[in-house]
């Protein structure tokens, strides 16, 4: 399987996972997985389908829909098995304070996604 999506790329999933993602969920099945699962939420929460209508969107605005989606994958990747704690990372602070970023950046643009003044200029 080839990792395909309309508005992220793998680069950038990979950018926001970090260097010391397991690489035993880390596999393309499972971020193409948490990457559709991420659009599909954003498309429910601005009541838009940004997928269908990518061609229709401003760089911008396609630039913070990949930062979402990346964000929300990497944040799933790093969750998968914290378990490897001593192969990976030094303690469970570091995957924590990893997923906390990604969670707050998240947050914010959530916010920007429900408000219909933003739908109606993406549009």
């Amino acid at each position: 399987m080839t990792f395909a999506h309309v508005l992220v790329s793998e680069a950038e999933l990979d950018a926001m996972a970090g260097e010391l993602v397991d690489t035993t969920g880390w596999i393309e099945t499972n971020k193409q997985d948490w990457a559709d699962q991420a659009s599909a939420y954003l498309n429910s929460l601005a009541r838009y389908d940004f997928v269908t209508n990518v061609g229709t969107l401003t760089a911008e605005t396609k630039n913070m829909l990949a930062e979402y989606i990346a964000r929300y994958t990497a944040m799933s990747g790093i969750a998968f098995n914290m378990g490897t704690v001593g192969a990976t990372f030094s303690s469970l602070i570091e995957p924590e304070d990893m997923i906390q970023l990604h969670i707050y950046r998240m947050e914010n643009i959530e916010k920007l996604i429900k408000d219909q003044d933003t739908i109606n200029f993406i549009k």
